[in-house]
């Protein structure tokens, strides 16, 4: 259970130009103005918005994408400035283009935007030398959890991320420091 005016969170965020309109996997634009007809799980049409997306890959530019060493000092950046807050973290993965986070914080969804703001910047800044300028997209996805079994199934589900850097609660009482 979480603690009182907090809620157990599915945080998800991705690096810039890593998922734009028109995307293969499927996609919605704000307020679902257009929309593909499938998700990452059902891909669309490869030729559904096919202009929207080359428009799109054009004008945004390169996909930044992390290594494997910088995924570790990411990840560590984010659980150091959320355990320095005093919030919960049981389980986070750092993969290539993305990164999930399970972990208590406020129940104002307002809020966990705005940390989640502060840990991208965070993180941002101490990849800085490896990829300096903006890393993230903008937003993120915020998802309450809505009770144990569901905690429980985004647990293993953030843990069995492929080619991502992992993190739990039962590896470490403290979190590490990221490298500098």
């Amino acid at each position: 259970m979480p603690r009182e005016g907090m809620n157990w969170w599915h945080v998800i965020i991705s690096t810039r130009n890593s998922w734009l309109p028109g995307d293969k996997r499927g996609f919605r634009s704000k307020n679902h103005k257009i929309h593909s007809s499938g998700d990452y799980k059902k891909p669309p049409p490869i030729e559904e918005h096919s202009g929207l997306r080359r428009y799109h890959q054009e004008r945004a530019g390169d996909v930044i994408r992390f290594s494997d060493d910088a995924k570790k000092i990411v990840g560590l950046a984010i659980i150091n400035k959320l355990t320095k807050e005093g919030f919960q973290i049981l389980a986070l993965a750092v993969a290539t283009t993305h990164s999930h986070w399970l972990v208590e914080l406020p129940s104002d969804e307002k809020k966990v935007r705005r940390i989640a703001g502060e840990c991208k910047t965070i993180a941002s800044h101490a990849v800085r030398l490896e990829l300096p300028g903006r890393v993230w997209a903008a937003g993120g996805k915020f998802i309450p959890i809505k009770d144990r079994p569901h905690q429980q199934n985004v647990f293993h589900y953030i843990l069995g991320q492929k080619d991502a850097w992992t993190w739990d609660f039962r590896k470490d009482k403290e979190a590490p420091e990221a490298p500098r």
